[in-house]
């Protein structure tokens, strides 16, 4: 997001979906596989923060934490029920119009805001076209991109998150009536008649309208799946379903007409990349030029558009004077594989991954701050921060006012990048899995220690393995989870990877860290007020009548004039 300050600042935030902690050269870990030279230069005139942390380990909650600056479990941007993101364009389930995103204070202040990619927070609540959750509802007064979010299916890919589960499920269909018809025509043989059997022609009449109902189904549930990759501008359809090849460019043109027409005015503009996630669109010009395969190829064409937003800012002459954030909504997705390739990233040092509550794997992500002249470039924060703190931080640099209402879990980075702190204001950060708490840090800062409490982690599969494999995601509670009494305990100071559990036997500090830890967990969710679960059943499964289509439903087809 690009916005101007009180001060006649910039400031420019780019996210992308999946870390890729290879290209970022920690002075203590170095996974410098990628040629990232974009994302590196960042880093080296910027602030680089290596214990960044994502306040939910899949993107909705994650997204929505970003945007408010407070724990998804308080906006209701979390499930109960297994959930764990928007399931469909077309649910009533999204971030609620009672919630304050830094956007709305930002264009309230005077600035131009907009969004460019990825949402995945809602977008309708009773009609296909009252956009109750759109990012217009959010403070942003531009948006071109995906309300959704981008899937295998998009592309008919060889990792499919829907197409492949309904045509499982309609296929047992079929099983089931050839079934039923087997054990009619026996029940008849074993009464002895003889056929023609009375009931033969309705069962066979009844195995045939199977046959044609479910081919129509499955042929409109490809429909249903391919109409949610679909773009927008504002508040209208633009392209049905998407050609993947032309959306890097289109997005790029639209970021560098956003930066012209505002360069004159404050402005805020998200750009929220739609590569590193499955299916990997990635144009011609990348494809088989990396070391490492498809995943390769899509993370440098991504540095390569990260370098070409920053060209943006250096020709309309607003670089010096824009702070630019780089990041995460998660980590990467250890179960995204197909064969013996792997499509969802790797986390280097951190256990875990995407989906999973606890584990660093999936909430440890990358941190980049520029702003030339005013952060010092090359500098390293290892103190515990969140993606929720750039609510406050950009609230404050843009002159607005952290509001008053509701609890804020962000804290203002700002002391932190110049320096002038030598501490994060987080003493803890907690980490739900839906709305169960998994685990919780505390930052010692008296001892300069960070501990990690367990309470509860999922049971990899197979057993010994570091991830959930032939799911899409671990689940957060139910028999694949196991709870932990007492819970386990590491000292991420001295092992960032949560290799050695601590016990009484092996930790002096033991019961006086997690009873600490305790007691913080227990204040917090004493302060917690209930709030409607936007990613549960009701909110969350396909309403045909919010579903966004550019022609009549199901025929959702539409692409610009000439293309």
């Amino acid at each position: 997001m690009t916005s101007r300050l009180s001060t006649k600042q910039c400031v420019g935030t780019y996210a992308y979906d999946k870390p890729v902690w290879f290209f970022l050269r920690d002075k203590a870990v170095n996974f410098s596989l990628h040629r990232t030279p974009n994302i590196d230069r960042l880093a080296e005139e910027g602030v680089m923060l290596t214990q960044h942390i994502a306040a939910a380990s899949v993107c909705t909650p994650s997204r929505a934490a970003f945007l408010t600056g407070r724990y998804p479990v308080r906006s209701g941007m979390v499930s109960s029920d297994g959930y764990r993101v928007l399931q469909w364009a077309a649910v009533s389930g999204g971030l609620p119009t009672n919630e304050t995103t830094f956007a709305k204070i930002l264009q309230d202040k005077g600035y131009a805001t907009g969004l460019i990619g990825k949402w995945h927070l809602g977008l309708n609540c009773n009609s296909s076209s009252d956009h109750c959750h759109h990012p217009l509802r959010h403070g942003f007064e531009h948006f071109y991109g995906m309300p959704f979010s981008m899937m295998g299916d998009c592309a008919r890919w060889e990792l499919s998150e829907k197409r492949a589960g309904l045509e499982r499920r309609l296929h047992l269909c079929l099983r089931a009536v050839v079934a039923l018809a087997a054990l009619a025509l026996a029940a008849g043989k074993l009464a002895g008649l003889q056929p023609p059997l009375p009931w033969t022609p309705v069962v066979i009449g009844s195995a045939v309208v199977a046959v044609l109902l479910l081919a129509a189904a499955r042929s409109l549930g490809t429909l249903i799946v391919h109409a949610d990759c679909f773009l927008m501008r504002d508040h209208a359809v633009t392209e049905q379903p998407m050609r993947l090849q032309r959306t890097t460019p289109l997005l790029l043109e639209d970021a560098a007409a956003f930066l012209k027409r505002n360069k004159q005015r404050p402005f805020l503009l998200l750009v929220s990349f739609l590569h590193v996630h499955t299916p990997l669109v990635t144009t011609e010009n990348f494809l088989g030029k990396s070391l490492h395969g498809l995943y390769g190829d899509n993370v440098e064409e991504m540095d390569w558009m990260v370098g070409q937003i920053l060209g943006m800012l250096d020709r309309e002459g607003v670089t010096n004077n824009t702070l630019v954030y780089f990041t995460s909504d998660n980590g990467g997705s250890l179960e995204s594989q197909h064969g013996n390739r792997q499509y969802g990233g790797w986390n280097g040092v951190y256990r875990g991954g995407k989906g999973m509550g606890g584990w660093e794997g999936g909430i440890r992500v990358p941190g980049i701050f520029r702003w030339p002249g005013v952060l010092p470039a090359g500098r390293v924060v290892t103190e515990p921060t969140s993606l929720m703190d750039v609510f406050p931080t950009v609230v404050q640099l843009g002159g607005g006012q952290v509001p008053q209402d509701r609890v804020i879990d962000g804290r203002d980075l700002l002391p932190l990048l110049l320096g002038t702190a030598q501490h994060s204001d987080h003493e803890f950060l907690l980490h739900y899995c839906e709305v169960f708490l998994h685990a919780a840090r505390w930052h010692q800062r008296d001892r300069g220690r960070v501990w990690k409490v367990h309470y509860v982690t999922p049971q990899f599969q197979p057993a010994g393995a570091g991830a959930c494999y032939g799911r899409g995601v671990c689940p957060c509670f139910g028999e694949k989870v196991t709870p932990h009494h007492p819970p386990l305990l590491f000292d991420l100071s001295r092992d960032p990877s949560e290799s050695h559990v601590l016990t009484p036997a092996t930790e002096p500090l033991f019961h006086q860290v997690v009873g600490r830890v305790q007691r913080a967990v227990e204040g917090h969710q004493r302060a917690l007020r209930p709030a409607p679960l936007q990613l549960d059943g009701p909110h969350n499964i396909w309403k045909p009548w919010l579903q966004p289509c550019c022609g009549p439903f199901p025929l959702c087809w539409c692409h610009p004039q000439g293309s």
